[in-house]
């Protein structure tokens, strides 16, 4: 009999992908999204779009009861580690509360299993390489909430019985990624300011470093994760390696979307300056080996931006907390969202 999935935020980047590779292990795959960044043009093929919000707990047991869900893949959240500080209440509505209604609804409904996707934002800074066997230490309101759904599935285990994989990716990029977000994803923004032929933006100098993980070495993962033996009630990093500076990120980009590299330097914002991960845990499980180079992953990702075309993103319209806002993120009336 086929097995029906829950995915939240799969008409987004991630989501989309592990929803493709859901169907083609053979599942039902259904997706609740609003569309509040994610494009009903990245739905798959064989996916069913239900347009709707986490926040709306009867909608969720309207199709819990509909579709009786074998298991949930938890994508849906609004991941602005930087502007999180700023949206205090935004944040933990839709990235906490959210993902406690779905909760409920997997214990209600007797889920077999519930993946959610964390991030590296829990780990705080200072702890390089991050490994799961470390104390989390978030240093942002989007961090805390993440980490504050991984101890209530936890919890939720302990008392109710529901099975549960954690992930925690970092700074995935590939097609699909709403370019058009003016606070996260830096290879995309990139993209997305060179097609409209501006210059790169990077907040201090540049010699911050991440580990770009390309999507193709993230999805597959997590969707066979309710299959493989070792991988229930753990937490994993799931990603790429090696970090780079952002400076020559822009420089793979320019190269990738043959243009000549142009920078235009902010001031430096409250970010982690450095931050990559150990895989060691993810690779024993799942036997993972090897991912895409960045500059094979941004070439690729670089083809699917030009097809698309460049993307407008506007500003966050409803700040909560003025004081240290960057000022290249502060909303002035001239170009105030509708």
């Amino acid at each position: 009999m086929e097995e029906t999935v829950l995915v939240t935020g799969g008409a987004g980047f991630i989501g989309s992908h592990v929803s493709q590779e859901l169907i083609n292990l053979g599942y039902k795959v259904v997706i609740l999204d609003d569309l509040s960044g994610g494009f009903e043009d990245n739905v798959p093929e064989g996916a069913q779009l239900e347009v709707g919000s986490i926040l709306d707990y009867s909608k969720i047991n309207e199709l819990f009861t509909k579709h009786q869900f074998s298991y949930i893949f938890h994508l849906a959240a609004y991941a602005a580690e930087g502007l999180s500080h700023f949206i205090k209440r935004f944040n933990y509505n839709n990235n906490l509360m959210g993902s406690i209604n779905l909760i409920n609804a997997a214990v209600n409904f007797n889920v077999k299993c519930f993946v959610f996707t964390s991030s590296i934002a829990v780990y705080g800074k200072g702890q390089l390489p991050m490994a799961e066997e470390m104390v989390p230490m978030p240093e942002d309101s989007y961090g805390i909430s993440k980490y504050a759904i991984e101890q209530e599935l936890r919890a939720t285990h302990e008392m109710f019985g529901l099975d549960y994989v954690i992930f925690r990716p970092h700074n995935v990029y590939g097609e699909h990624q709403n370019i058009g977000d003016t606070y996260r994803n830096v290879i995309g923004i990139f993209m997305n300011q060179i097609m409209q032929g501006k210059p790169m933006t990077i907040f201090g100098d540049g010699t911050q470093t991440r580990a770009f993980s390309y999507i193709s070495d993230v999805a597959p993962v997590i969707a066979r994760s309710i299959k493989v033996p070792g991988a229930t009630h753990q937490v994993f990093n799931v990603g790429a390696d090696q970090p780079y500076s952002v400076n020559y990120v822009a420089r793979v980009v320019a190269d990738a979307m043959g243009v000549e590299l142009q920078i235009n330097h902010l001031d430096p914002r409250n970010e982690v300056l450095h931050a990559f991960s150990n895989h060691d845990k993810a690779r024993k499980t799942f036997g993972i080996s090897d991912g895409v180079p960045i500059e094979e992953g941004v070439t690729r990702m670089a083809k699917w931006a030009r097809q698309i075309g460049a993307r407008q993103g506007t500003l966050f319209k409803d700040i909560e907390i003025e004081k240290n806002l960057p000022p290249s993120w502060r909303l002035r009336i001239s170009e105030s969202p509708r």
